[in-house]
């Protein structure tokens, strides 16, 4: 965890100083009461984590709440305590106001931390804790309700002075009245969810042909995820800068500001990498974002810590209003690294009805911070969200204090349907932008996970791009640079050398645990020696690597010592090499042509996954022949005519029926998992076989839910 200066919490007897890197300050708060020796952290995973960590060195006991898919989970073995509150669906557990209020009292909490997420900008819930005696460790009630209303707030922001986009931000959501404001507005525009946040209900209309399946498709997705269709309209600003500014204000009337972040770099209008502060922008423009986001929260009478989100013109770097978050931000660690502050114990400084521990003089920032997400998902596959088991992982240094990793899961741990798919933040902290992003980068090598696809490679290539390691960044950077950020991947010589040479390592290594075991002469796996596996002078291996098949020939020259070729082309090169236990993975030390190279590996079931220097390869290792047949058949069956769930979750919404004509890109049915919505299209021209799952299903990955007959099968018969 980063330093942070000290300051003192009721109930809180000593603290220790802490110093972030070349940076101190000596400020303490003064104690005027104590309120809190007990909290309830009504969220899971990292966040959960993150306020129990701060709660223990301020010596407040914590306690959790969980979910039956939860029950092992790091957040509930780090609380004082936990409770179950139902199923894994956060509609029966994390969103049940009742249950949460009920286990506060129950085990005697004197307050309740939202986390960000699920009842964290819930006003209802907020009231219910009041009204129950519990103080909310966020703002009151009112504050949420106007700044969760986005046309509400936008209202509020224009009375108060604040820059605000043009758009449509009324009362009258008939579809006639939307399309009319839409046209007045001109394209292309926004159509926004009024309430929340993290891109629900949002949708980009380029043209008016557009604007009826956009608007139905973002109603839907902002009922589910807030219980509420009503949306607005703005004017798009074409590749536009997120900037977003930390506020804090305290219940006497003091607001500061901890400056800016850039959060532009997104995919499915969802952060990915975020930095503070924000690079190109002057110093006038810095203290007129903050000056702008402190007038915003006196506005609503705000209390507590919140996030004024402006959209920027890169171009002109004019700015305006766009939201309010009311509530702890994923990407606050930035903050508190480039400040020396916790900002959750000034969460609970407020609650406590403190005064706010410092003035906006007394606020500076040094120094420069990322956060890159680490998530399970296919950037490949137009980012596509795991879930599964997390079979390796390892994650970077963090002894050395300007690295920090927030995460909720342990190696062997569940990604679950149910949840957000991200796994982890890194953050560092360099002396300025350039260090900061060479760490990063450095560290991102660090961090290898196996049995789930991840997004670190991508990460890894984001922070390589020209354009970003210049701070031209923008929400657009992803789909503008998506053929750099995604090229075709080509594997090295020595690449597939390394995995071939892993793959007889693991073969020697196996077939000497079972040859020492076995007492069968007969046994395939008895040797001479009965110490080591006799290989035939002259091999071949396949392997399925970035969507092709590498050949690499091997010859054995003597004990450990080989002569390779890939593809039939080039020279044969001679090949060494060792394995190497280290924590809980293997050390691969390959010297090829009198050159040694390095990667960790780690084999699952037959995926073998070498982590370089540079990158991690996934190498399909081959198989037998009856395994290989089965999988040539498995992806014979993946014809256009089947359309299958791409994840394992909910068969939301169906738009056929046996019968029903189709034509390619035509939708065929929603899958709502991981808090997305997938629309599944067809993909060829056809006619409706059968339909195979009905709304509410639940469905596992690659499952077939419906058939079609494409027109030219129907034409040749």
């Amino acid at each position: 965890m980063y330093p942070v200066r000290q300051m003192k919490i009721p109930m809180l007897r000593c603290s220790a100083v802490y110093e972030i890197p070349r940076m101190r300050n000596t400020h303490t708060s003064k104690i005027t009461t104590s309120r809190f020796d007990k909290i309830l952290i009504a969220n899971r995973g990292e966040i959960a984590c993150r306020v129990i960590r701060t709660a223990k060195r301020l010596g407040i006991k914590s306690v959790a709440v969980y979910s039956e898919a939860d029950r092992n989970s790091m957040h509930v073995e780090q609380a004082d305590e936990a409770y179950c509150i139902g199923p894994a669906p956060s509609s029966q557990s994390y969103l049940r106001q009742d249950k949460i209020l009920s286990i506060a009292k129950k085990s005697k909490c004197q307050a309740i931390h939202p986390g960000y997420g699920f009842l964290s900008e819930n006003a209802e819930f907020a009231e219910l804790c009041q009204k129950e005696n519990v103080t909310y460790i966020g703002p009151p009630a009112e504050a949420i309700k106007n700044m969760g209303i986005k046309s509400t707030s936008k209202n509020m922001m224009m009375e108060a002075g604040v820059p605000v986009i043009a758009g449509y931000h009324g009362d009258d959501q008939s579809n006639d009245t939307l399309l009319l404001e839409a046209r007045k507005i001109g394209f292309p525009l926004m159509i926004k969810a009024v309430r929340g946040g993290g891109g629900k209900g949002m949708r980009i209309v380029s043209k008016e042909s557009e604007f009826s399946e956009a608007l139905e498709a973002a109603r839907t997705e902002s009922e589910k995820a807030f219980g509420d269709s009503a949306v607005l309209l703005e004017q798009y600003v074409s590749d536009p800068r997120h900037i977003e500014v930390q506020v804090f204000a305290d219940e006497y009337g003091n607001v500061v500001h901890m400056f800016e972040r850039d959060c532009s770099v997104q995919r499915r209008h969802q952060k990915i990498i975020e930095e503070a502060p924000a690079p190109g922008i002057s110093t006038n423009l810095r203290s007129d974002l903050g000056a702008t986001a402190v007038r915003a929260a006196k506005a609503v009478g705000y209390v507590g810590a919140g996030t004024v989100e402006f959209i920027m013109d890169r171009n002109r770097n004019s700015f305006y209003f766009m939201e309010m978050n009311t509530r702890l931000q994923v990407e606050h660690p930035i903050t508190e690294a480039i400040t020396g502050l916790d900002l959750v114990e000034w969460q609970l400084l407020v609650a406590a009805g403190e005064e706010l521990p410092l003035k906006q003089a007394q606020i500076n920032y040094q120094g420069h911070a990322f956060e890159a997400r680490i998530y399970a998902e296919n950037p490949r596959k137009d980012f596509l969200p795991a879930a599964g088991k997390l079979w390796y992982m390892r994650i970077p240094d963090i002894t050395d204090k300007t690295i920090r990793v927030e995460t909720g899961v342990r190696e062997k741990d569940q990604v679950s349907v149910h949840y957000d798919p991200m796994i982890a933040k890194l953050i560092v902290w360099g002396r300025n932008r350039e260090e900061a992003l060479a760490i990063l980068r450095l560290k991102l090598n660090d961090y290898n996970i196996a049995g789930l696809d991840t997004n670190i490679e991508f990460i890894k290539d984001l922070c390589s791009h020209f354009d970003f390691r210049r701070g031209q960044v923008h929400t657009g950077f992803i789909e503008e640079h998506r053929r750099e950020l995604l090229p075709k991947l080509h594997v090295p010589s020595e690449i597939a050398a390394q995995a071939a040479l892993a793959t007889i390592l693991y073969e020697d290594t196996n077939s000497l645990r079972y040859s020492l075991a076995t007492v069968d002469p007969f046994s395939p796996f008895a040797t001479e020696t009965g110490m080591r596996f006799n290989h035939p002078l002259m091999r071949t291996f396949s392997f399925d690597v970035c969507g092709d098949n590498i050949k690499v020939e091997v010859r054995y020259i003597e004990p450990e010592i080989y002569s390779m070729r890939i593809n039939e082309i080039g020279p044969w090169r001679r090949v060494t090499g060792m394995l190497k236990k280290t924590e809980n993975s293997l050390e691969l030390c390959t010297e090829i042509d009198e050159r040694i190279v390095r990667a960790r590996i780690i084999k699952i079931l037959d995926k073998l996954h070498l982590f370089t220097k540079d990158r991690e390869w996934q190498f399909n290792i081959p198989r037998t022949k009856f395994s290989h047949s089965l999988t040539q058949k498995s992806q014979h069956e993946q014809d256009p005519c089947k359309a299958s769930s791409p994840i394992p979750g909910l068969v939301d919404k169906l738009f056929v029926s046996k019968g029903d004509v189709v034509k390619f890109g035509d939708a065929l049915f929603v899958i709502n998992a991981m808090k997305m919505e997938h629309i599944v299209r067809a993909a060829t021209n056809g006619i409706v076989e059968n339909v195979l799952c009905s709304i509410g299903d639940n469905v596992p990955k690659n499952k077939i839910l419906i058939k079609l007959i494409s027109e030219k099968t129907d034409t040749a018969s």
